[in-house]
């Protein structure tokens, strides 16, 4: 999920401290709130006298907050204590688990998917996975928090995890080691024909500078001229809002990267292109700002991968090139999560975490709910279970309590991915055959091979 930079709203931590408190608030709240108010002091004070155990005010507090909150979009929460560091730690980029991005649905917790490399990822968990139990215990039902916070755990302890796989008759279990999850933001590959290929995990912090860092190492390793670049964006869930800006702009000599629209003070804005002052007010040092000034990659052709678990950041970048035409976007629709989530302190040790905007690619289209549509549809072919995981693939559409485009989306626009491609009509054992484990990397990497007369004639 993306978390826009920390933000300190007065009024909005007031009415935090206000509901934190006891029943007296509710009392002073209730003269001036209205009838929709009174409703809800009128149930607090009916609980309190006639429930048939005490209950405390921090818990009828808490469930009215939380209530609150689950009225709205699926991607808006109260966060404290462990919660809250658990938020902290995900936006450092380390801590210890399984490495998965995971969503409550139906009660059920269901997989987004496994970050690349982890436990998660190493012991087979797919996306559209849905975790039943937990070392024999049903989760069903219960507070997603609660689950990932027993997922989480002390490196090198496992736990075990038993999945309803759908298009499989009988759930299966699955020992899964505990591990450190230092995902590493970027990783990168030189291939044959001095095409790059460069893995991003996730938005984290210098995920910018780390892609410029990973770019000039292949250009050193390269013999010869750069040919193409692969801009790997699949299963990545996003992240830092500045760090898909940087990353955008290091390939755009100029105009708008991404426009955000909200209801509150500062929360509607746009970014452009080579605007040295942007990365400055939000401290970065003015060394790594001039890393993201013009395209650092000028002239070489680009391909971004994209998946059904590319969200929030990743379609940024990927609607961020695919409008400016400096990219040719491949692979699967996105996610579909074009919303804005900001931290808004409520004390020491709690926050909001609100969905306070909308943000939009720079034709002005809004990926909520639709996605950014690659230029070229290339299914994982490669993926056995494809025809199962794309039946039931989860995307920000499916979530109960969207948001929903303001564009209205028509239902054609969101199944038009679904429709076969005559050319792509190679099986999992076939692929596997010729020593293709990636079909879309695979297809990507010959695209740029085809299409690139410098990379053509080192292949020779």
């Amino acid at each position: 999920m993306k978390i826009a930079a920390l933000l300190r709203n007065t009024a909005l931590v007031a009415a935090g401290a206000a509901l934190a408190t006891t029943g007296s608030v509710f009392a002073q709240a209730d003269g001036r709130a209205g009838p929709e108010f009174s409703k809800l002091f009128a149930t607090y004070q009916r609980i309190k006298a006639s429930y048939v155990e005490d209950v405390s005010d921090d818990q009828l507090v808490r469930g009215a907050i939380d209530g609150m909150l689950a009225s709205l979009d699926p991607h808006s929460g109260f966060l404290d204590g462990t919660d809250l560091q658990r938020l902290e730690t995900m936006i450092d980029g380390n801590y210890s688990g399984l490495g998965l991005s995971v969503v409550q649905e139906d009660g059920a917790v269901k997989v987004i998917s496994p970050f690349r490399g982890s436990p998660a990822d190493e012991a087979g968990l797919k996306a559209g996975d849905f975790i039943t139990h937990l070392d024999g215990e049903l989760i069903y039902g219960g507070e997603l928090d609660d689950a990932v916070a027993r997922m989480r755990g002390k490196a090198g302890t496992s736990i075990q995890l038993t999945i309803f796989r759908p298009g499989r008759d009988e759930p299966f279990e699955v020992d899964v080691t505990r591990g450190l999850i230092e995902l590493e933001p970027v990783t990168h590959e030189l291939m044959p024909g001095n095409i790059g290929h460069i893995m991003v995990n996730e938005f984290s912090a210098d995920v910018g500078a780390d892609v410029h860092k990973a770019w000039t190492a292949m250009q050193e390793e390269a013999t010869g001229r750069m040919s193409g670049l692969v801009l790997d964006l699949r299963s990545n869930p996003g992240g830092s809002l500045d760090e898909a800006v940087a990353l955008s702009d290091l390939f755009l000599d100029s105009g708008e990267i991404v426009s955000q629209r909200g209801r509150g003070w500062g929360e509607s804005f746009k970014v452009e292109a080579d605007d040295l002052d942007y990365y400055l007010d939000r401290s970065y040092s003015r060394a790594t700002a001039q890393l993201f000034m013009g395209d650092m990659a000028k002239g070489v052709p680009v391909i971004v991968l994209i998946d059904a678990g590319s969200a929030s950041a990743s379609e940024i970048v990927a609607g961020a090139l695919q409008d400016h035409r400096r990219a040719l976007v491949m692979g699967d629709r996105s996610f579909g999560k074009g919303s804005v989530q900001s931290l808004l302190p409520l004390g020491r040790d709690s926050a909001l975490k609100l969905t306070t905007a909308r943000y939009f690619t720079p034709s002005g289209k809004s990926v909520q709910e639709g996605g950014i549509t690659p230029d070229i549809k290339v299914p994982q072919l490669s993926d056995p279970d494809l025809a199962l995981r794309e039946k039931y693939q989860t995307r920000e559409s499916d979530l109960r309590g969207h948001l929903i485009n303001e564009l209205g989306l028509k239902d054609e626009e969101l199944e038009a991915d679904k429709i076969d491609d005559p050319r792509f009509q190679l099986t999992a054992e076939q692929l596997e055959e010729q020593g293709v484990e990636d079909f879309q990397l695979h297809y990507a990497l010959e695209t740029l091979r085809r299409t690139t007369k410098s990379s053509v004639a080192l292949l020779d």
